[in-house]
């Protein structure tokens, strides 16, 4: 019996058809072509419905996160789908303390989507994934009709080992720690929606977009009594402390004057009339330490790459109410709240 013909690939020109998520030749060839070229290791390469991987070191326990990233659009500064959700996914193991180890990754397609398109964001993903040294170990891809999607939505989940005796947690935040943050605020959601809106800078807003685990590694070696780190994506910083506040059962005081933002980040934050509190970041950690390491973590996340804008924002308070302050450029104070609805859709 002759086998059945399959139309070779057209990566400039071609599109996602249903065919591509029958489980048949096409399918085949999308993923061999596309997915297992790029995110080549050991383990894909066995063509399992999963992967086997080797335990954790004696008394590590395993951390696991995932995320579904449908940012809009899907190609912007500094970054694109694919990067993003490594990095975000890398960034939730990171700041439970773990060692991220392996990834993966569930694509869901829409019927029509240009293959270029797809190629470039599962380089991007592979790429972000070998600089990070975090491979895709398994994944699995659907197709839907036209109209049914947009584009391409990806879920991704990682797995890393936690030494054991390390308990980071939004509950253990204490009165008298310092707020730190490691570098500037909205980077990310503004490079979103400057590209949306098509507003012109003297120079572009890049996303921030990155993974932090070895910042993250750098923060827990130079404060060793750090309570807690977090990345804050969706709800910014704003939304971030507010959930510190309420696992832990205490205030938090901001102090406007220290948080670092790019004047282009405030300029677009002004015109849109947004908060940069409550903007995305994708490539920032908050640490909660007692305020007696505060310095050396500042010093240690000022020598890291990621890390060279880093600041002490805050502190935090006793206060049955939980509320986050803060303490204006004016002399007054006011409360930073959480958002009411979705601010910015779209943006990770």
């Amino acid at each position: 019996m002759k086998k059945a013909y399959v139309r070779p690939l057209d990566l400039r020109h071609g599109s996602v058809d249903l065919s591509h998520g029958g489980g048949g030749r096409a399918m085949v060839q999308l993923i061999s072509d596309i997915f297992a070229r790029a995110f080549d290791n050991e383990w894909l390469r066995r063509g399992d419905d999963g992967a086997v991987l080797p335990a954790p070191a004696p008394g590590e326990r395993l951390v696991v996160a995932t995320d579904a990233h449908v940012v809009s659009p899907l190609f912007f500064p500094g970054g694109d789908i694919g990067c993003l959700c490594v990095h975000g996914t890398i960034n939730d193991v990171a700041v439970m303390g773990a060692r991220p180890l392996y990834l993966a990754a569930s694509f869901v397609l829409e019927e029509g989507f240009p293959l270029a398109d797809l190629q470039r964001v599962v380089l991007s993903m592979a790429a972000a994934a070998r600089e990070a040294g975090v491979p895709v170990v398994t994944g699995d891809t659907k197709v839907v009709e036209k109209g049914k999607g947009d584009g391409i939505f990806i879920t991704t989940t990682g797995i890393g080992a936690l030494p054991a005796g390390r308990e980071l947690s939004g509950a253990n935040a204490r009165p008298g720690d310092a707020v730190i943050v490691s570098g500037t605020l909205g980077d990310h959601g503004m490079a979103i929606m400057a590209q949306r809106e098509n507003l012109a800078f003297d120079s572009a807003i890049r996303s921030d977009t990155a993974a932090l685990h070895g910042l993250a590694a750098v923060a827990m070696d130079a404060a060793p009594e750090l309570r807690l780190l977090r990345d804050p994506t969706r709800g910014g910083l704003a939304a971030t402390l507010n959930e510190i506040a309420q696992q832990s059962g205490v205030g938090i005081v901001l102090d406007e004057a220290a948080i670092p933002v790019d004047p282009q980040v405030a300029a677009a934050c002004e015109f849109l009339g947004l908060d940069p509190l409550n903007i995305a970041n994708e490539g920032k950690l908050i640490a909660v330490c007692p305020a007696a390491q505060a310095d050396g973590l500042l010093a240690a996340l000022r020598a890291h790459p990621l890390g060279a804008r880093a600041a002490k924002v805050g502190e935090v308070i006793a206060d049955d109410h939980r509320f986050v302050q803060m303490k204006t450029a004016f002399g007054g104070r006011r409360m930073v709240d959480w958002l009411a609805g979705e601010q910015l859709p779209r943006i990770c």
